[in-house]
């Protein structure tokens, strides 16, 4: 019997992580897996925190995830990743967009944003991966699409078949951008 998988995907509004949530959960629907999602969109449309918590194995009674409760915590936004670094269980593991997006408080300046969130990161978690998903995406056509290159590099680490990834992707992303997100999930799957 498989355990549930914790995934807590974090990052600011306006960066596809609710997007990316979908796709995780359709792929993992096709699966076979019982999935429960839990979103929270704090002043998410003002750059604000995003977070969605994603639970799926044979059985799961409840979306939440407790504090040292993630397996993998997929950061689009390197500031989320150190915020949200107590969920994540002593053995997880860290995927981190190398991105900066500067919150509220830092823009008028009642904030400073911390320089030191990677090395942080990098010290509670040696399982940890970085990578400049806005350039590969950059480099695939479009910036948008770090958010499925970070969700690439996640179908690598989860036990579901490349395939169901792409179709999922087929399912949820819009026939005109389809193309360049299925370039980029390719480019991350390759990470």
């Amino acid at each position: 019997m498989l355990k549930p998988i914790n995934i807590l995907l974090v990052g600011v509004g306006g960066q596809g992580t609710i997007l990316a949530t979908r796709v995780l959960a359709r792929a993992a629907q096709e699966a076979g897996y019982d999935i429960k999602v839990s979103e929270i969109k704090g002043m998410a449309q003002r750059g604000g925190s995003v977070v969605t918590q994603v639970r799926l194995g044979e059985k799961v009674y409840s979306p939440v995830i407790s504090e040292s409760g993630a397996d993998i915590i997929l950061a689009f936004e390197k500031m989320e990743a150190r915020r949200w670094l107590p969920y994540l269980k002593e053995d997880g593991s860290v995927i981190i967009n190398d991105q900066a997006i500067a919150p509220v408080p830092v823009l008028t300046g009642a904030a400073v944003y911390p320089e030191d969130c990677l090395e942080k990161v990098q010290r509670a978690c040696s399982n940890t991966t970085v990578v400049d998903a806005l350039k590969i995406a950059v480099h695939c056509g479009n910036p948008k699409a770090a958010n499925v290159v970070l969700i690439g590099m996640l179908a690598k680490r989860l036990p579901m078949a490349k395939e169901i990834w792409l179709s999922a992707l087929k399912d949820r992303v819009p026939e005109k951008f389809l193309e360049v997100n299925l370039k980029a999930f390719e480019e991350g799957y390759a990470v």
